[in-house]
């Protein structure tokens, strides 16, 4: 959500910035808007103040009995109240109309955010590890469908596409990954462990910015539920409406969940394999700072969504987004991607974002500091640490052998008691 009070004072800098993301200048028409609403309001509380002055005079007039003068303010009352009546609705009508067009514009991308309009634009800032010299590499598909372990066709049967039926040593090697993730960030990098509701109502999915413009990538039920699309949501919703000290931050959560999402937007896309599925799980890192903290405690997420992979001996590389393959809620980002032998290429496997207090003014989520009155808003940040499917498929087609046995990564073992391989003995 955006302040139209910073827009009215520099509405040529949050054009630029929305430029940026792809949109038209837009401060014309909400200034036009904001003209209007303040109008009505100015008008609303003048019409309330003289109704409450003749409201004393008339009966004054009447005691002074001055029935003539009492009959013309009665009329005055009169009027006043159509006019109350008219700028109570233009008020409610505007405010909505102004509060719809702020909640539906993206997050103002960061200064040093590079401009571009896709992944094109995308800078790469650093890499680890060389990619795995595999003769012939199998995609993670025919790997486990070789293995007897990934079943597409069961899953389609019973929920149609983009699902997918794990058994044996694959289910066990993605629970061991979901673990072993969630293990690391809670006692090595100290976020606190959270079983969040996996069912959120509107104001909730509003907060974090999924609603209302990216209604159609999450499930709806029919009781007004929404299904999570990330435990970002449940997670940054633990301090809407709440007003915490500045000696309690950083505040720094995670979550294991299943998540899902609808893939609406992305017809055609990865229809093969697990790469883009309705269902899965993450391991979500969200935290929430002071504002002038978040730029640090956003590369520190960085690296510990980062030590996953290298825990893991995974190639991958960091990549900061350009403006226009940021999210919507993102004033700055950075993507992992990791080496997947098979398409000979990186694909994205973790997005870490700092927010700002975008978020946090969407869900009135705020700080103060200590003997002081004045609370200012939280900045938020949300990462992967990592999408466990993804992880899983990196892990498949980087371990494999020509034999198609999946080695098991060392940081794996004490998860797997003993199973060194998926496929054969051991």
């Amino acid at each position: 959500m955006h302040d139209i009070r910073a827009i009215r004072d520099d509405p040529a800098a949050y054009d630029a910035a929305w430029a940026m993301k792809g949109f038209s200048p837009q401060s014309p028409a909400i200034l036009a808007l904001d003209e209007s609403l303040r109008a009505a309001q100015t008008a609303l509380q003048a019409a309330q103040a003289r109704r409450n002055e003749a409201s004393k005079l008339i009966g004054q007039a009447k005691a002074a009995k001055d029935e003539a003068k009492a009959s013309a303010l009665m009329a005055e009352v009169d009027s006043l109240k159509s006019a109350i009546a008219d700028n109570t609705e233009a008020e409610s009508r505007l405010g909505g109309e102004l509060r719809d067009i702020l909640s539906a514009l993206p997050n103002r991308p960061a200064a040093e955010v590079p401009p571009g309009e896709d992944e094109t634009g995308n800078v790469e800032v650093r890499r680890h590890g060389e990619p795995y010299a595999i003769e012939s590499p199998a995609d993670h598909v025919d790997l486990g469908a070789a293995l007897g372990m990934m079943d597409f066709e069961a899953a389609s049967r019973m929920s149609g596409a983009r699902f997918v039926v794990l058994r044996q040593g694959l289910a066990r090697l993605e629970r061991a990954l979901g673990q072993f993730m969630i293990d690391m960030q809670t006692l090595e990098h100290g976020y606190t462990e959270v079983s969040p509701p996996l069912l959120v109502r509107d104001n909730a999915m509003f907060g974090t910015g999924q609603l209302p413009k990216f209604a159609e990538d999450s499930f709806h039920t029919t009781d007004g539920y929404w299904l999570i699309s990330t435990s970002e949501v449940s997670l940054t919703n633990l301090l809407r409406e709440q007003i915490v000290s500045e000696d309690q931050l950083p505040l720094r959560m995670t979550a294991l969940t299943p998540c899902f999402r609808s893939e609406a937007g992305a017809s055609g896309r990865d229809t093969r394999g697990m790469i883009r599925q309705h269902q899965f799980a993450k391991v979500e890192l969200v935290s929430f700072t002071a504002p002038e903290d978040s730029e640090a405690e956003h590369q520190r997420k960085v690296e510990c969504a980062e030590a996953v992979l290298k825990r893991l001996e995974l190639p991958f590389r960091t990549m900061l987004l350009c403006a226009g393959d940021m999210g919507f809620s993102a004033r700055k980002t950075y993507d992992l991607e990791v080496w997947l032998p098979s398409q000979k290429t990186y694909r994205e496997i973790s997005s870490v974002s700092n927010c700002g207090d975008f978020q946090a003014r969407r869900m009135d989520a705020r700080c103060r500091k200590a003997g002081e009155k004045g609370a200012r808003f939280v900045h938020t940040l949300n990462g992967s640490g990592l999408a466990v499917g993804r992880t899983l498929v990196a892990v498949m087609e980087n371990y494999q052998d020509e034999n198609g046995r999946i080695a098991i990564p060392q940081a794996l073992h004490p998860y797997m008691r003993g199973v060194t391989h998926i496929g054969g003995e051991g």
